[in-house]
């Protein structure tokens, strides 16, 4: 008999460790939130590394399908000063597959394939029962028992609970998005600015970041230190406020930089939360976490890589639990956990101190930052 699993959430980690599971035969059910998948827009693209990301698909049998779907030409980067200069101009290589991009719906379809999501499954919170299983709880009463729930249902989990009281807390800084549409027809010289990949622009604790899609969308970050609550008495669902209020913080920057906030179509406020490194927990039998929900970290293109890894890595290790052994599963996901602190502490080090290079009072430390990765 196989070992009973449930995984919380249907992101990059969750659908990694389903689909490797389901390649090998071994049943998973998903519970997710959203109603179906077309419930939300996905967000922006991901790059996938090479030794993380992509070494996840393969262990999937997903890596040929990544390659039709990503954009290899989208690795290439550029930075430029807020008077619109060229200060850094890296293109990827002609058969450079180091870390392309791929639209983060376009992930997630990929990863769907023929799993068991059962959509629409909020989750109330996971207890830990006799016999080192389980029980997952939905609104409404209704229960279900498991060997082991995987939370991989991100930052706010409801699965963390069962394991850690940590919490996500505030880095200081906000990220605003908005988005261009058909960018290399309706803005052609805001495409040729941008470029095949993405273009930054870093001020003292500013940032802006512009970054292609697929199909010529454009994904705009805003980003700035404030406090969390910098938008009080702004109505956040009025664009033409928000804008206003945007265009006055990067007073001064160039016109076509200011572009790219001018004709935004609409205005989503991200504050960048981290959980505290490290977290680790005491081990619970029956429970554990990946990715987001164990150690979210600020987006400096590392989180989700790491997260699909875990999510490989767990998977493997379930299927080598032998299921006629009822304390195999348990030593295997306790061996998977102390193997993922230390690394997950070392990236989450790493993203934090980036974050505070990126957005800081000089933003020489941001271009010293790429100049060290490059």
């Amino acid at each position: 008999m196989r070992h009973r699993i449930a995984v919380v959430g249907a992101g990059p980690a969750g659908l990694t460790l389903a689909r490797v599971l389901h390649r090998h035969g071994h049943p998973v059910t998903v519970h997710e939130r959203d109603p179906s998948p077309a419930a939300r827009p996905q967000g922006g693209t991901l790059d996938l590394h090479r030794g993380m990301g992509q070494l996840a698909l393969d262990k999937a049998g997903l890596l040929d399908g990544f390659r039709a779907l990503s954009r290899p030409e989208g690795q290439a980067m550029r930075i430029l000063s807020p008077d619109g200069a060229v200060l850094r101009d890296w293109p990827p290589g002609p058969d450079d597959t180091a870390h392309p991009e791929i639209d983060r719906g376009r992930l997630r379809d990929l990863l769907l394939g023929p799993l068991d999501v059962r959509w629409g499954r909020r989750v109330s919170e996971v207890v830990p029962v006799a016999g080192g299983r389980a029980r997952v709880r939905f609104p409404g009463g209704r229960e279900e028992e498991f060997d082991l729930v995987v939370g991989a249902d991100g930052a706010w989990s409801r699965v963390r609970p069962a394991l850690t009281p940590a919490v996500p807390r505030y880095t200081g800084v906000t990220a605003v998005e908005t988005s261009l549409d058909e960018v290399d027809t309706r803005h052609p010289g805001l495409a040729r600015l941008i470029g095949d990949g993405s273009m930054s622009v870093y001020g003292p604790d500013l940032a802006l970041t512009a970054q292609r899609n697929s199909g010529g969308h454009v994904k705009v970050y805003a980003q700035f230190r404030a406090p969390e609550d910098w938008h009080a008495g702004l109505d956040l669902t009025d664009a033409a406020a928000v804008r206003s209020h945007l265009l006055a913080l990067y007073d001064g920057w160039a016109d076509p930089l200011l572009d790219l906030l001018r004709h935004g179509t609409a205005f989503v406020p991200r504050p960048l939360h981290t959980m505290p490194v490290p977290t680790t927990w005491a081990h619970v039998p029956g429970v554990t976490l990946l990715g987001d929900a164990a150690h979210l970290m600020p987006p400096l293109g590392v989180g989700a890589n790491l997260a699909m890894l875990e999510g490989a890595e767990l998977a493997e290790a379930i299927l080598g639990a032998d299921p006629a052994d009822p304390a195999a599963l348990d030593k295997a996901v306790r061996a998977f956990e102390e193997r993922m602190w230390p690394r997950a502490a070392r990236w989450a080090s790493f993203a934090t101190e980036g974050l505070d290079r990126l957005v800081s009072p000089d933003p020489a430390a941001a271009i010293a930052l790429f100049d060290d990765v490059q």
